[in-house]
């Protein structure tokens, strides 16, 4: 059974070698938590985190059948199907077609390209941190396709629409969030 953290870090990195993939599961891991927290589901935090920390865990292995793949290996390690379904439902449209239902899902789906997006924004920083972001400058940045152009758009459109959010919304609760876990995804990325 998937119970813990660990045990799903240690799931996360039997699939994942590559820096980039855990820095992003770290990342998401952490927007999810401070989400749990910001908006009345602090008792759940953990799943939160759990859902964030395992959304891609078949993408750098199998990114044609991501999001396919998924159920199989969360189903093998002990994961409980509200977990399956939230990983699962994070590509609603793309490569899934399990629509994202409860509140958390839908920030998952709406969190995981912004979290992309402004990790890209924040490189580009001479801080080269989220800490002095604007949502003015993100908006930029969102306007311009060509900038981390591998990032959606329109999912994260879609992604604000299903939360009932504006964009700017979107934006300053995902900069925050992002501000909350930045020291320890660094640290976590330093020891590995």
């Amino acid at each position: 059974m998937l119970n813990n953290r660990e045990e799903a870090l240690a799931l996360l990195r039997k699939y994942n070698q590559e820096p980039f993939h855990i820095l992003h599961a770290l990342t998401v891991e952490g927007t999810m938590r401070w989400y749990a927290q910001k908006l009345g589901y602090g008792g759940q935090a953990d799943f939160w985190g759990m859902a964030g920390l395992l959304h891609d865990i078949d993408f750098e292995q199998w990114p044609d059948q991501h999001c396919q793949k998924a159920p199989g290996l969360l189903k093998e390690a002990g994961a409980s199907e509200e977990l399956i379904h939230a990983v699962v439902s994070h590509g609603y449209g793309l490569c899934s077609s399990v629509e994202p239902e409860h509140e958390m899902e839908k920030v998952l789906f709406a969190a995981d390209e912004l979290t992309g997006l402004i990790g890209a924004a924040a490189k580009m920083r001479p801080s080269k941190s989220v800490m002095d972001m604007e949502v003015s400058s993100l908006k930029k940045k969102f306007k311009d396709k060509k900038f981390a152009a591998g990032c959606s758009r329109d999912v994260i459109r879609q992604g604000a629409e299903r939360l009932g959010w504006d964009l700017d919304t979107l934006f300053e609760r995902t900069i925050q969030a992002m501000r909350s876990c930045e020291a320890s995804v660094n640290e976590a990325m330093a020891a590995l």
